[in-house]
């Protein structure tokens, strides 16, 4: 690689990884200054359109990974046991700190929690994984390669973009989840079998208690 040539990725690098920041960290802080409270799955939805035209527009994006069910069967049985494990652990952590929490969604607003299990796969989950997982992977790779520091980007911002639920258990449970989905990605390249495990955990948080800390609707009155 020639001198010219190696400034010019330099210099790629270094936009490419204040691009990352602003857009993921900047324009989260402002969203939350300004829209805090506000309904974010219109933009979910507008933002994963928008992630759809620039991931297929670029010629290195393989587009089988939009979808590309055929994944999810091999990692079904690692999916499954991390879900078990994890639906114990949060069951044990609300009884013993929340018990108050514990089914509260179901129990008390049946209706809207049967529309969020319905709905909340397809207007919330499936856009953020076009968002976090299918385009920062994409756009994102030349400063973060495609391994752990790929993988650690991700986390990151998918746990601070939960800033705007104004609370620190929401920013660590999904940076923890961002670092699963992350990884599944990185290994399936499927955002269908990511979006089916994303999916999973959702629900288990709307559904054990800790919704509230995801979902104002879904708090216990």
């Amino acid at each position: 690689m020639s001198g010219d040539t190696q400034r010019k990725s330099n210099l790629r690098k270094v936009y490419l990884a204040a691009e990352y920041a602003l857009v993921f960290f900047g324009v989260v802080i402002l969203y939350t200054l300004l829209l805090s409270g506000s309904n974010p799955i219109p933009l979910l939805v507008v933002l994963g359109l928008a992630a759809v035209l620039y991931l297929l527009r670029s010629p290195t994006f393989d587009r089988g990974s939009l979808w590309r069910p055929g994944r999810l069967p091999a990692e079904l049985p690692s999916i499954a046991l991390l879900f078990f494990l994890t639906t114990v652990g949060s069951i044990v952590v609300v009884l013993f700190t929340r018990p108050e929490l514990f089914l509260g969604f179901p129990r008390t607003e049946p209706v809207v929690w049967a529309f969020v299990m319905v709905l909340y796969p397809v207007l919330s989950v499936y856009p953020q994984e076009l968002i976090f997982r299918g385009f920062l992977f994409q756009r994102y790779q030349p400063v973060f390669g495609d391994g752990v520091g790929m993988i650690a980007a991700s986390a990151a911002a998918f746990g601070f973009v939960h800033i705007a639920f104004g609370n620190w258990v929401s920013m660590v449970l999904s940076a923890a989840g961002g670092w699963i989905f992350a990884s599944r990605y990185r290994k399936s390249r499927s955002l269908f079998t990511v979006s089916v495990e994303h999916g999973l955990y959702g629900m288990l948080m709307f559904t054990v208690g800790l919704g509230i800390y995801f979902y104002h609707g879904a708090s216990v009155s």
